[in-house]
């Protein structure tokens, strides 16, 4: 496997450029972001989460930052908490488990951006695998996050 089907359709729809990064075989998106030898600022990673009621909302955030859950809940007026994994396989079922492209209109899901990601010149994401990033430019990742809800809720982890 290299690239979601989904999702190769939905930027090829959406007139998308792209590169597929290949690196070695890593199990999250900032361990491929030292693979791929890129910045981890730019690597956008997508966290499934899910309200009181079961409604699921993808949140995209720089790879190296963690997510304020207490921020993004107040600002969209959500009780906002982790989806369990085991439900977020099937929503994901043409990509291996834990590899989520952040681009969730490919997936019909909503979606709130991190506005850090804004201010990269490229950005990479998770290609549906654990060994290819798809690189795209601010321009297509704009394109990408046209319409969407933005804000800034995450902060930089140290490791």
């Amino acid at each position: 496997m290299s690239m979601s089907t989904r999702l190769t359709n939905y930027l090829k729809d959406k007139k998308v450029d792209y590169e597929l990064v290949q690196h070695t075989h890593c199990l999250n998106s900032l361990s491929s972001a030292i693979a791929a030898d890129v910045p981890a600022m730019q690597v956008a990673k997508a966290v499934i989460l899910e309200d009181h009621e079961g409604r699921k909302l993808m949140a995209v955030l720089p790879a190296i930052n963690k997510i304020s859950l207490s921020i993004l809940s107040d600002s969209l007026n959500r009780g906002l908490h982790l989806a369990k994994e085991q439900a977020v396989y099937p929503m994901f079922d043409d990509c291996e488990h834990g590899a989520i492209p952040p681009v969730a209109a490919a997936y019909n899901m909503d979606v709130v951006y991190d506005d850090l990601l804004l201010q990269s010149k490229d950005i990479y994401f998770e290609a549906g695998d654990h060994s290819h990033l798809v690189h795209v430019s601010h321009k297509d990742f704009s394109k990408l996050v046209s319409g969407a809800k933005h804000l800034r809720f995450s902060h930089e982890v140290f490791h």
